[in-house]
């Protein structure tokens, strides 16, 4: 592997997370498991107070299975509160709501949210659209059921993190051309948005830690199927990226890491939505590398923990706890 300044305190846990670049439907069945060995591994975030996390199946689209999502909800001693439809990762192959359990728990239990995160059909299985459906289905549904979930419907938020950041930002686009449930806030975390691998991190990251070139290939070939990446009809609602018109959108965060293929695409995403005029910000963070965020103990990896908090404290428009 190249050498990259990757920051010392990240270092040692390399040969714990995986390296193995995803190139074929057998590498994928092989590594779908392995993410749950992973997850064993992580500290387990253990609420301050009794948080009720409960299953439930919800309509999909029109002509789709049902949705299962998993809801968060802390005590509600203050009336309705923000809600948050949350988007794991996994390269949009991988990955469940279990990967983000710690997560949603701290969400729900420090800024006193409901947040109901997306156990979303994967590719390549379920190729685009079934996956992004699927995510803006639990966004209807979350607006829809507001008053019951205790949501205040003019405070909901859509989150997630690398091909979860990027069916955030397809889930979001969705609800502003369709008419859909108004979002007041998204925070894209290392997404995963331009299939067209042009840009110069994606070019040059070839064997980074965790995810480089060749597993973004691999992503992009699965969930829109052979052949189609980086040709003309790819849907931005699969590839935000290629929204001619990013205007009109709720406040954003968009977080990269530095030694992250998908890192200029993040920033090329920013850089978009502040010039259509949407309340933007950017960070970056030197040092790290796409999931280095698993690595809890870092000391970059908690600045990173509690500007995702204050984002999203600030873009859910909470006052108090």
């Amino acid at each position: 592997m190249t050498e990259y300044a990757i920051d010392p305190e990240i270092v040692p846990w390399l040969e714990v997370l995986p390296s193995h670049p995803l190139r074929t439907y057998e590498d994928l069945l092989a590594a779908r498991p392995r993410i749950s060995e992973i997850r064993a591994r992580m500290p387990v975030y253990e609420p301050s107070q009794p948080i009720d996390v409960r299953d439930e199946l919800i309509p999909g689209a029109a002509g789709e299975p049902d949705v299962r999502v998993r809801i968060y909800a802390p005590p509600n001693t203050r009336g309705t509160r923000p809600g948050l439809v949350y988007i794991h990762g996994g390269g949009f192959v991988a990955g469940d709501v279990d990967m983000s359990d710690s997560a949603c728990l701290k969400y729900a239990d420090v800024l006193g949210i409901v947040v109901l995160s997306v156990d979303y059909r994967l590719a390549p299985e379920t190729p685009f659209p079934g996956p992004v459906e699927d995510c803006y289905a639990a966004l209807v549904w979350t607006a829809a059921k507001a008053t019951e979930l205790g949501i205040d419907p003019v405070r909901i938020g859509v989150a997630g993190g690398s091909a979860g950041g990027g069916l955030a930002a397809g889930t979001v686009l969705l609800a502003r051309d369709r008419g859909g449930p108004a979002v007041v806030f998204q925070h894209l975390g290392v997404p995963e948005l331009d299939d067209r691998l042009e840009t110069e991190s994606m070019r040059t990251y070839v064997d980074t830690p965790m995810w480089s070139r060749p597993s973004a290939v691999f992503s992009w070939d699965s969930y829109l199927g052979e052949g189609k990446r980086g040709t003309a009809g790819v849907s931005p609602y699969a590839a935000p990226a290629r929204a001619a018109d990013l205007s009109g959108l709720p406040s954003t965060v968009v977080m990269v890491c530095q030694f992250d293929p998908l890192r200029d695409e993040g920033i090329e995403y920013a850089r978009r939505l502040s010039q259509a005029n949407v309340p933007t910000e950017l960070r970056g963070y030197p040092g790290t590398f796409h999931g280095s965020g698993m690595v809890t103990d870092a000391s970059v990896s908690k600045r990173m923990a509690v500007d995702e908090l204050e984002d999203l404290r600030r873009g859910l428009r909470i006052t108090s706890i």
